[in-house]
């Protein structure tokens, strides 16, 4: 892997945020139902986690040589707070994926402190499918 192809994968990364930060402040004004106080407010809080993810590859790619995307990944279509919460889970396992190879690649290319920051990402994007992993066991509704 060149140095090229490893901003361009970041930067795909950054299109998955940027993604993210949409799908959950879309999701926030979807939910509808009795538990839709605490949904609409678990997916807003989960917006600045991915803003800060975002600023973070942007940074990362600038400092590379790189130019960071303007451009979001597609957003999921849900129409039930189930739905959309399994495509949280989805979008979450995605990026666990892609954060830990991309922490592999930034250790392959001695990029040693970016592999660890990478890995504080993979704990984040962990903690998040945990926490709606939780909300989903026994969800009845939809």
């Amino acid at each position: 892997m060149t140095k090229q192809d490893f901003i361009d994968e970041l930067n795909k990364d950054l299109a998955n945020e940027f993604s993210a930060i949409i799908q959950y402040t879309i999701y926030a004004a979807k939910v509808m139902g009795p538990f839709r106080p605490e949904l609409a407010k678990f997916f807003l809080e989960e917006v600045s986690d991915e803003q800060e993810h975002a600023k973070f590859l942007a940074d990362k790619i600038i400092t590379l040589g790189g130019t960071p995307t303007t451009i979001a990944a597609n957003v999921a279509e849900a129409s039930t707070n189930r739905e959309m919460l399994e495509e949280v889970m989805k979008a979450e396992d995605k990026a666990i994926q892609a954060y830990t190879k991309r922490a592999e690649q930034a250790s392959e290319l001695g990029y040693k402190a970016l592999s660890m920051d990478l890995e504080d990402m993979i704990r984040d994007e962990t903690n998040h499918k945990e926490e709606v992993s939780k909300i989903l066991q026994g969800w009845t509704l939809d």
